[in-house]
């Protein structure tokens, strides 16, 4: 019988994302009254008909831009198979990563303390709320030494611990009882 979970996961924006769609949404705006006006001032040549083509293209091209800011992450375990997709504006998936459960050497609750390690390979796939991210070390046959944080929920962490290898699992549940 195969063993199944999945969680969609919602990333919180930062204030930096907030600051960037500002900044592009003002500056699209402008960009767009002033193509307008040069549009207004030449109507009947060549320019006013290229100005109105950059108009259109600046508000699709912003309109994309933002919608990149929409950002889930889905989790899905089969049989011992981590897959992590990364969706975009509930439109585009790309695969991030696969990784086997039984590769994993370390998993916790991941915070300021957690130390990093040398030549590893971060992988960000959480919702950006810092009290329940999580981090599982593991070697990858294409990335090598990998650190994946990702934000599981009760459920998906149940199912991972199924085929973490014996000793990590004895670790993770020592500190889930800690804290």
């Amino acid at each position: 019988m195969d063993n199944f979970a999945e969680q969609l996961v919602k990333r919180e924006n930062l204030p930096s994302d907030n600051t960037r769609k500002t900044t592009l949404t003002i500056g699209s705006v402008l960009g767009v009254i002033l193509l307008a006006l040069i549009m207004f001032l030449t109507l009947g040549s060549f320019i006013a008909i290229f100005a109105l083509i950059l108009i259109i293209v600046t508000i699709i091209g912003t309109i994309k831009l933002l919608d990149g800011f929409k950002v889930e992450y889905e989790y899905t375990i089969t049989n011992g198979e981590l897959d992590i997709d990364k969706i975009i504006a509930q439109k585009k998936r790309k695969s991030l990563i696969t990784i086997n459960a039984k590769k994993i050497t370390e998993i916790g609750l991941y915070d300021e303390n957690t130390p990093d390690k040398d030549n590893q390979t971060i992988v960000l796939a959480s919702d950006n709320i810092d009290k329940h991210e999580y981090y599982a070390d593991c070697t990858h046959d294409e990335y090598g030494n990998v650190r994946l944080i990702f934000s599981p929920n009760e459920r998906m962490l149940e199912a991972i611990k199924i085929y973490l290898p014996l000793k990590v699992r004895n670790e993770l549940e020592k500190d889930n009882n800690e804290s």
